[in-house]
């Protein structure tokens, strides 16, 4: 009997947009999602853009508009993101919604009348000028322990510390730029320690993962603290029922937004909420990063148990997103967007990539450009694709197009592909991924061997009905393994399907046979990747850098830099300061703030793009003097060679100036 599922994947937040690590989460719920579904099981993914907090209402009033805009925006954005990587939702949400208040207010009551709501009196650190409440991470100051400056309000970059926002040394809002100041507020918190015993029943059953369990057994042992629910006004979020300026603090509703999202899909498609969430037909599935453990594994069924609904059957963690062996870096272009990733590459490639790399423990995967060029060129194109490519073409170009009938040693072959259906099919069940992708590409080791030994672009000259019979047991291969790779590549398969004329595939499908089968003409599957395309990803990833940067500092509150390092004297001597002449200037398309000059240097041309387009018009810039850097190591960018740099100052933006001399230079000369 096919099994009911409810899947969840965490609830991006609507301030920013998403990126390749992000997408760890969504491509493994995705792939066990349509795993489920090509097993014949009723499995819905269930998603939301997570809308609420002080980051969201900052960031608006910084646009001039409303949050309820700019949460508007994201959602498209988002919701364009996840489709053009395959991201198959049966309803993607928002926590800005009737259905998300109504349970909220549901929740929260009902954990008052079991006395689970207490009131508490604390400091917290407020913005005179600004008018509101300072969350941690809107706070900055010097360390407390190792005393770098410009950290954050809880907790330090640069040592690792972890502290109270009180403690800060000279600490300013980043808000306003002015120092904060200290005020009490009376604060709603949920008494966590309540449902110790029902959590650890909970856990016994096999709520998390055993790597998981082990860091719950540290939280039980330091003992559960009450938790902060409420926030101040001004806030973007839900009002608490009864109160004047009080909030739902927005982990709150956050995964009550699971429930809002399935509420929601089940009033469109006339189905009864409670009996979906409540009525014990559907398993419920949550599937997070193991930095919202905390929420996910405590909160969030301590909050469940407190308003008598019902927990999630298994809540799957999974770990981070390396690139390259680091930590994912804006400067070195290695945080990359998704829809920067989609200008570039094809989707496809990091599906089966993340997927060769996914399996049920929480650890971090490493997305290593070097070997995601070579297992996709390597595996996905030279041998899955390639066996369909050889293959096709020939029987419709040489053999009218249609298959023949198996021999012994055809149905040999599809035996051995066969019998490795349950041991694939664990590893997609049980998260294990990576397993799976390994067998795949073993069992495509052995598909080409058999065209090897067959060698049907030789036979086809002498034995047609022979090679036709070689190609029946190829292709009838290739759709065994497309069943396989299905849940991973549904763009792919659904090519295969296309290309064999055929009905979309299960696994049910996996025993079956084509015989005396037409088939259509074959389309190209997938393309193989250039590294000189990864490059040109991270080069634009690092330009949006810059520009984000920029950005950011123009709407930051103009506060005194820092100075740089020193550098010595000989270092500075090493810079070859000349002028230049602007001999032609243009725009850069897709750079909305490059401009791209020729420099004339007495003679020697130089081409240097300048992110200098907001503050001129490359018109005003021909003939124009300029300082530049002359001996700058050239570098290669995502629109060509820039073998220099011209010298500017101001804060970015509108707001630059070049250096220019004031009367008598010519260019070429050195700049003294």
């Amino acid at each position: 009997m096919p099994r009911k599922m409810l899947v969840t994947s965490a609830l991006p937040y609507a301030n920013g947009p998403i990126h390749i690590g992000h997408l760890v989460e969504y491509l493994q719920t995705d792939i066990w999602v349509r795993f489920q579904k090509a097993m014949g099981n009723d499995c819905r993914y269930f998603c939301a853009d997570d809308t609420h907090g002080t980051p969201i209402m900052i960031r608006a009033k910084s646009e001039g508009i409303t949050p309820e805009e700019l949460i508007g925006r994201m959602q498209e954005e988002h919701t364009r993101d996840f489709a053009g990587f395959g991201i198959e939702f049966d309803n993607f949400y928002t926590t800005h919604s009737d259905e998300n208040r109504q349970f909220s207010e549901m929740i929260y009551s009902r954990a008052k009348e079991k006395g689970s709501i207490v009131k508490k009196q604390i400091q917290q650190s407020y913005d005179e000028q600004e008018k509101m409440w300072l969350p941690d991470r809107y706070i900055k100051g010097t360390c407390p322990r190792c005393k770098s400056p410009d950290q954050y309000g809880d907790s330090c970059d640069s040592c690792g510390a972890h502290y109270q926002t009180t403690e800060l040394i000279d600490p300013v809002s980043t808000v306003s730029g002015n120092p904060p100041v200290l005020r009490e507020s009376t604060h709603h918190f949920f008494r966590l320690s309540d449902y110790e015993d029902a959590l650890k029943e909970l856990f016994s059953q096999g709520y998390v993962q055993d790597s998981v369990q082990n860091k719950l057994d540290e939280w039980f042992d330091a003992g559960l603290k009450d938790w902060d629910i409420s926030r101040d006004g001004p806030y973007f979020g839900f009002k608490i029922p009864g109160e004047e300026d009080k909030y739902f603090y927005v982990w709150v509703d956050a995964p009550i937004g699971y429930m809002a999202s399935i509420k929601n899909y089940c009033d469109k498609h006339g189905l009864d909420f409670d009996q979906v969430w409540n009525g014990g037909e559907y398993e419920i599935y949550h599937f997070i990063g193991k930095d919202i453990m905390y929420f996910h594994a405590l909160f969030w069924p301590a909050l469940l148990f407190s308003a008598n609904l019902r927990t999630p059957d298994k809540l799957f963690v999974h770990g981070f997103l390396t690139v390259n062996g680091q930590k994912m870096s804006k400067t070195k272009g290695t945080f990359i967007m998704a829809s920067t990733y989609l200008k570039h590459l094809d989707p496809q490639c990091l599906r089966y990539y993340y997927a060769s790399k996914l399996n049920a423990d929480v650890g971090d995967i490493d997305l290593s450009f070097e070997d995601f060029v070579n297992r996709v060129n390597s595996d996905l194109v030279g041998k899955l694709a390639n066996l369909a490519s050889r293959s096709g073409p020939m029987l419709t170009k040489k053999l009218d197009g249609m298959l023949g009938t198996l021999d012994a040693e055809g149905k040999a072959l599809l035996d051995e592909l066969t019998g490795a259906k349950q041991e694939i099919i664990e590893g997609y069940e049980s998260l294990n991924y990576a397993a799976a992708i390994r067998r795949i590409a073993a069992l495509a080791d052995v598909c080409n061997k058999y065209v090897e030994n067959h060698q049907p672009w030789t036979t086809i000259k002498t034995d047609a009905e022979g090679t036709r019979t070689t190609l029946t047991a190829i292709l009838n291969a290739v759709k065994v393994l497309t069943i396989y790779l299905k849940p991973v590549l549904p763009e792919f398969a659904a090519k295969i399907e296309q290309f064999l004329s055929i009905n979309p595939l299960t696994f049910a499908d996996v025993q079956s046979t084509l015989e005396n089968h037409k088939i259509n003409d074959f389309v190209r599957l997938i393309e193989r990747i250039e590294k000189e395309k990864v490059e040109a990803m991270v080069e634009e990833s690092k330009e949006q850098t810059l520009s984000q940067q920029t950005e950011e500092a123009e709407m930051q509150p103009k506060l005194a830099e820092p100075l740089e390092p020193e550098c010595t004297f000989e270092d500075f001597m090493k810079a070859d300061l000349r002028i230049a002449r602007v001999a032609a200037a243009s725009a850069v398309e897709g750079a909305d703030k490059l401009l791209q000059l020729e420099l004339d240097l007495g003679g020697i041309t130089k081409n240097v793009f300048a992110g200098i387009a907001k503050a001129y018009k490359p018109e005003d810039l021909v003939g124009r003097l300029v300082m530049c850097v002359a001996n700058l190591k050239p570098r290669k960018m995502r629109f060509g060679i820039s073998e220099g740099m011209v010298c500017a100052a101001g804060p970015g933006g509108e707001e630059i100036f070049l250096l220019s001399p004031d009367s008598g230079a010519q260019p070429g000369q050195r700049v003294h």
